[in-house]
């Protein structure tokens, strides 16, 4: 007798596979995220990252070898989540305060700055990394401008370290497009 395929799946195998791919991607990274904002990154482990992504040791090794492809998934997976969010802000000014904001705001880089303020220098000072060039790339499309290209970064690196308010960030993009970008 011949076996009959499952009615309830019109997808390949390998589409499902995918999708449960992405979302375990996603757990471990949402998870992570929520670790470091309470621990610091250098305070976590593999094991502590398994357990609140809620997935098996064996799990998180398929997707990531080690504690650091975990730091460089979030953090790549930040800054594309940052790109796509300055990209449909509307104005250069919207784009730089939207940005600002998502970086002083953020818990994981809060807790960075006194549990992993090494780390944090480490990953600022890579100006050759591709993910720094994605965000000057970013930052260039909504200014189209070299120099306010350069100033803006500079502004937003800074933001890392020394967090400012929503105001603050409204008027300084404001004050960067109307007097250094155009």
């Amino acid at each position: 007798m011949k076996a009959q395929s499952s009615p309830l799946s019109t997808q390949p195998k390998y589409s499902l596979q995918g999708g449960i791919h992405r979302r375990t991607e996603s757990a471990i990274l949402s998870a992570t995220k929520n670790l470091i904002a309470l621990h610091g990154a250098s305070n976590i482990s593999m094991i502590e990252i398994a357990d609140a992504s809620e997935v098996s040791r064996a799990t998180l090794y398929n997707h990531y070898r080690d504690k650091n492809a975990v730091l460089m998934a979030l953090i790549t997976a930040e800054i594309e989540r940052l790109v796509e969010a300055a990209q449909r802000a509307g104005t250069p000014a919207d784009a730089l305060e939207l940005l600002s904001r998502e970086i002083s705001a953020d818990t994981a880089l809060q807790a960075m700055r006194t549990h992993d303020q090494g780390l944090l220098i480490e990953i600022m000072s890579q100006a050759q990394n591709p993910l720094y060039l994605v965000l000057a790339t970013c930052i260039y499309e909504a200014t189209k401008s070299e120099a306010g290209t350069g100033l803006a970064m500079r502004w937003l690196l800074g933001q890392v370290m020394q967090p400012i308010t929503p105001k603050q960030s409204r008027d300084q993009a404001e004050l960067l497009v109307d007097r250094t970008l155009f």
